[in-house]
């Protein structure tokens, strides 16, 4: 599985990608914003986005909204994670197709809690070993349970 962490801080990418190493998932691609972000996503395989949602030029709930607009990124599994967690903007996440949204500062486990959530709901590629999860056949993945504990 191949994911993308999109973060203007280089330091809380190093930090998303170490954990995902941690959790068994070795293919790990950054951009520093969404505009790259999209760059990436239009010349590489990604299976799984996980993006900040303050970044300067565009944000990343505009990157979801790009994503979601087009035919390949609707079923993109996507997390958001941001020190942005007012109720208002937890509901904007979800109304755009986030799947998953985690506060910083976040524990490794709900990291792993939240990626395995969103791959048993998609009924994508199984969680790295160690992650939990398991499949729901087809559907878009409900948006309940948004919020990391």
């Amino acid at each position: 599985m191949r994911f993308l962490v999109v973060d203007d801080s280089a330091t809380m990418r190093r930090i998303i990608k170490n954990q995902l190493k941690v959790l068994g998932y070795e293919q790990v691609v950054e951009a520093q914003d969404a505009k790259a972000a999209l760059d990436v996503l239009n010349s590489e395989n990604i299976d799984f986005l996980i993006t900040d949602w303050a970044m300067p030029q565009m944000t990343g709930l505009q990157l979801v909204l790009k994503i979601r607009a087009t035919r390949a990124g609707a079923k993109l599994p996507i997390l958001m994670v941001t020190a942005i967690g007012r109720e208002e903007e937890i509901h904007l996440a979800a109304e755009a197709g986030v799947n998953a949204y985690i506060i910083k500062p976040f524990e490794y486990t709900t990291l792993r809690e939240k990626i395995a959530q969103i791959l048993a709901q998609a009924g994508g590629p199984k969680a790295a070993p160690g992650a939990g999860g398991g499949s729901r056949a087809g559907g878009a993945p409900p948006r309940a349970s948004l919020v990391g504990p």
